[in-house]
């Protein structure tokens, strides 16, 4: 009778997932979601600080670009993204990007939003000669109704890096 007892017991537990199950849980979610958004890519700015006035000069600041992806808000409010965006790098090129963001959510009032949160995945660049660059970013964002104002800062050194990426994230539904 003990043993019935402790199974029974057991049985009613909730089942803790591990770290990995959770990210193919979350993952997974938000591949099944059914909202889409746009993404439009306005405005590089190379820190001043690591970058010698003729060197900006050389650079484009205007990444022309597009890409489309796939979203959700969690039971916390939280967003989570798996999406595609090509762009103009730097120098001109087309550099693409995949990956999954994620970003906790503060909602201030009704239809405002502020986020924090990073981002994780390949990218491909000619100067590395379209080899796969593995890519761990922060996410900071600005949200209004549908359309929200969001950016990525990649580190760096003197002369790469210390770059501050923003693009627009409209909501499609």
């Amino acid at each position: 009778m003990m043993l019935i007892m402790s199974s029974t017991a057991l049985a009613e537990e909730p089942v803790k997932l591990g770290m990995w199950s959770r990210v193919q849980d979350s993952l997974s979610q938000t591949w099944e979601s059914q909202n889409y958004e746009l993404y439009i890519p306005v405005y590089t700015w190379h820190n001043r600080n690591y970058y010698s006035d003729e060197k900006i000069n050389e650079f484009n600041e205007n990444p022309w670009g597009l890409g489309i992806g796939k979203y959700r808000f969690d039971e916390d409010g939280d967003w989570h993204a798996l999406y595609v965006m090509a762009f103009q790098d730097s120098h001109k090129e087309a550099e693409p990007i995949a990956g999954y963001g994620f970003q906790k959510v503060w909602r201030p009032a009704e239809d405002f939003r502020l986020g924090v949160g990073y981002t994780v995945g390949i990218t491909l660049r000619q100067d590395m000669h379209y080899l796969p660059i593995p890519v761990i970013a922060p996410l900071f964002s600005v949200a209004y109704k549908k359309l929200a104002v969001q950016s990525t800062y990649i580190p760096g050194g003197e002369g790469h890096g210390n770059i501050l990426f923003t693009w627009l994230r409209l909501q499609m539904n």
